[in-house]
């Protein structure tokens, strides 16, 4: 009786975690190996304030926030959809709800409690776990090398899943230092960029010290082409928020190409500009004028302080500015971007090994029985479930590739 195949997954969060569920349910052995001391840190910390696991909306739509890289996720993402992922959740004891949002969330809101089940279905598949292990390599031989806390270490396997993660929120494990080990084997990897990020403006001082924390509600953020509804929130050093983020890969290339952006924000967006331009046409009497903004208007204090910033910076003053002309500048506030918040702080990165690299199995073409998935491949995705759906897919969908390639 022959020996049963051995897999080694490199990355204990999502992506690696399904590709060792689905390996270890087609019968091989799988060790997952982690530089961390635990698994999921990543994932523990993005459901800190509600574990958001996927969304709602129809499949199209859904598959279209992956942008450029829908074609390249499209089969993995159909082929374990936002039902199969809510199925899987409720299978480990977890069932789930859509929010008013349409994001889709665990009853219990929280990622422990699923993480927690997860890993003792795992070990119950015999999945085995190597903490502490940063890969490293490969040695001449081709064996994965290993760093660890008893000196370098070597393991060999029959398949190998990279779900290594991007660049985003290093200090939980994905620092992105596998792109230089891929390069040396020639493989293509774009650049990691922050996606969902924040991004930095030289607010005055005055701006700065009244409004840090504070948010824009129900605001249209708009730069070129594209606007979003939604909230954003004031920086010491800039704006982020969810409008922000969706806007992210809009405001990053902008910022990268030209050094700077205006970002456009619509204070009352549900308000055409003579509707507005009428109600600031009335008297004004005594009130100052931040008090007239604020019952005409209805504008929050941060919002006529984003107005005063921008009258500042055109050298204009805002109480000479005629009704239409102030109404149109309440519904197209700029704001000057000067900078993307680091990497570091992101929620996602964009960037990674190019899809061409991949086989339709996620495969590397150019380390055959090497498969890849996660967050460390070339795709970015909004806030909003698309995030998670998409590492947990492809770690479906490499998993499956390995199959196929151990003859499983």
């Amino acid at each position: 009786m022959s020996s049963p195949k051995t897999a080694a997954v490199i990355g204990a969060g999502p992506a690696g975690l399904m590709a060792a569920e689905v390996l270890a349910a087609g019968g091989v052995q799988v060790t997952v190996h982690d530089a961390m001391p635990s698994a999921g840190r990543k994932f523990l910390m993005a459901g800190r304030g509600g574990l958001n696991l996927t969304h709602s909306e129809l499949l199209p739509d859904f598959l279209a926030r992956y942008r450029e890289a829908m074609p390249h996720l499209q089969a993995a993402v159909e082929a374990f959809p936002p039902e199969a992922l809510r199925a899987w959740s409720e299978a480990l004891g977890q069932p789930t709800f859509v929010g008013s949002s349409g994001r889709v969330f665990p009853e219990a809101f929280k990622a422990s409690p699923l993480l927690r089940a997860w890993l003792r279905r795992l070990d119950a598949t015999g999945v085995k776990f190597a903490f502490r292990h940063r890969w490293v390599g490969w040695d001449e031989g081709g064996g994965l090398l290993f760093e660890t806390s008893d000196g370098q270490r070597t393991i060999n396997a029959d398949a190998i899943v990279l779900a290594l993660g991007g660049a985003s929120w290093p200090r939980l494990g994905s620092d992105g230092a596998w792109t230089e080990i891929l390069a040396t084997k020639g493989v293509a990897v774009a650049p990691m960029r922050p996606a969902n990020s924040g991004f930095t403006v030289a607010w005055s001082d005055i701006f700065r010290d009244r409004f840090e924390g504070q948010p824009l509600k129900g605001v249209a953020l708009t730069i070129g082409a594209h606007t979003v509804r939604g909230e954003a929130t004031i920086t010491r050093g800039g704006i982020e928020g969810g409008a922000i983020y969706a806007l992210s890969a809009e405001l990053r290339e902008a910022v990268l190409a030209d050094g700077v952006a205006t970002l456009r924000v619509a204070l009352r967006p549900d308000l055409s500009s003579d509707e507005l331009a009428a109600r600031l046409s009335a008297p004004k009497g005594k009130q100052s004028l931040s008090n007239f903004l604020r019952k005409a208007a209805q504008l929050s204090p941060v919002g006529i302080g984003l107005l005063q910033e921008a009258a500042v910076a055109s050298a204009r003053s805002l109480a000479s500015l005629p009704p239409a002309e102030l109404a149109a500048m309440i519904n197209a506030v700029p704001v000057r971007i000067t900078g993307v918040a680091p990497i570091a702080r992101a929620i996602s990165s964009a960037g990674g090994v190019r899809f061409d690299e991949l086989d339709d199995r996620f495969m590397l073409r150019r380390l055959p029985g090497v498969f890849a998935a996660g967050e460390m491949l070339d795709w970015e995705a909004p806030t909003g479930g698309y995030l998670l759906q998409a590492s947990f897919a492809t770690g479906v969908a490499a998993g499956k590739g390995a199959l196929r390639w151990l003859d499983l």
